[in-house]
């Protein structure tokens, strides 16, 4: 077993501002390469993150690679890099000079700053722009930059904060591509916060689900979307009349949901086996074209999580931050 200390950790951890409680006791141990942190508006999610970042008072307790939040906050902020939401621009600073800035603010001498600068913003796609001052650059170019600051000081775990809002689709792909290159490229772990639930499901492999300030769910990405029922719930094709077959699987003992016309989810009893249901189909006159485990989308399991349903199942609403 590994000695290495959780990416974070948190326990009882408690934020009010006034009568509004934005953190409800929390208490989680996270891991993972790229952590997706999911949830509807007013969940907690910026105030988990600056409360991990050692911003904002807190009580509880939270750590974050093994140091405490509540009395270590430069130290994780030295070994965290941070891409806020919101702009946070100097103005008439370059990329260059400001991801130089943050080099120096995370205590690096400006001459390796400076070069620590060039190859995040060179890593960034922003080589050519580098020297451009940023308030003229374009809704990507901007997340880029954040990206590149994020990164200067060579980080053990980045926190990205809503980082393809705003981008057409072709700059929201190539974000996500960096995103997804950054574990391999820069050895570093990620926690994503985001409200658009497909990007969780192309780069994360854990997933956090927060909800009215309490964390619903932790865990990874293939548990998140695991079988809703026992792990024999199986999703069976048929080439035509689904209901048929679940009426003769329901007869020996099967709990059969339509799904479709041509498809059914099946819980087997506990000692059967797929045979059965090639065997009933069979004595049915039904075809069978395929049975697999049944896994839900990103966005169903979020729904699910959060105990709310899609107004209209052929596009699930996205959550939000």
């Amino acid at each position: 077993m590994s000695d290495e200390p959780p990416l974070i950790s948190v326990g009882k951890l408690t934020k009010r501002y006034g009568a509004i409680t934005a953190l409800g006791g929390l208490d989680a141990t996270i891991d993972g390469k790229i952590i997706g942190l999911l949830g509807p508006n007013g969940a907690g999610k910026s105030t988990l993150l600056k409360a991990l970042l050692g911003l904002i008072p807190f009580s509880g307790s939270a750590r974050v690679l093994g140091l405490d939040a509540a009395t270590q906050g430069a130290e994780i902020r030295d070994r965290v890099g941070y891409m806020p939401e919101q702009e946070a621009f100097l103005a008439g600073m370059s990329a260059v000079e400001l991801c130089t800035y943050a080099g120096e603010l995370s205590g690096l001498p400006r001459t390796e700053a400076m070069q620590r600068a060039h190859s995040a913003l060179y890593y960034a796609g922003l080589e050519e722009k580098r020297y451009q001052p940023i308030e003229g650059y374009s809704t990507g170019m901007k997340q880029r930059v954040k990206l590149a600051q994020a990164l200067v000081h060579d980080p053990e775990l980045l926190f990205l904060d809503e980082p393809t809002n705003g981008l057409d689709p072709r700059s929201r792909d190539e974000m996500l591509e960096l995103i997804e290159e950054l574990p391999v490229r820069r050895n570093c772990a990620i926690v994503l916060s985001t409200h658009l639930l497909p990007d969780v499901e192309r780069v994360c492999d854990h997933a956090v689900i927060m909800h009215h300030g309490k964390v619903r769910f932790v865990g990874s990405i293939d548990e998140l979307r695991g079988a809703r029922g026992p792990d024999t719930e199986i999703l069976v094709e048929v080439k035509a009349d689904a209901a048929k077959l679940g009426l003769v699987l329901t007869a020996v003992g099967a709990t059969c949901e339509l799904v479709s016309p041509v498809s059914i989810a099946v819980n087997l009893p506990l000692t059967a086996t797929n045979e059965l249901v090639f065997r009933q189909a069979r004595e049915a006159g039904l075809q069978v074209r395929g049975i697999g485990v049944r896994r839900e989308t990103v966005e169903a399991a979020f729904l699910r999580v959060i105990g709310e349903a899609p107004a209209d199942d052929r596009k699930p609403p996205e959550a939000t931050s």
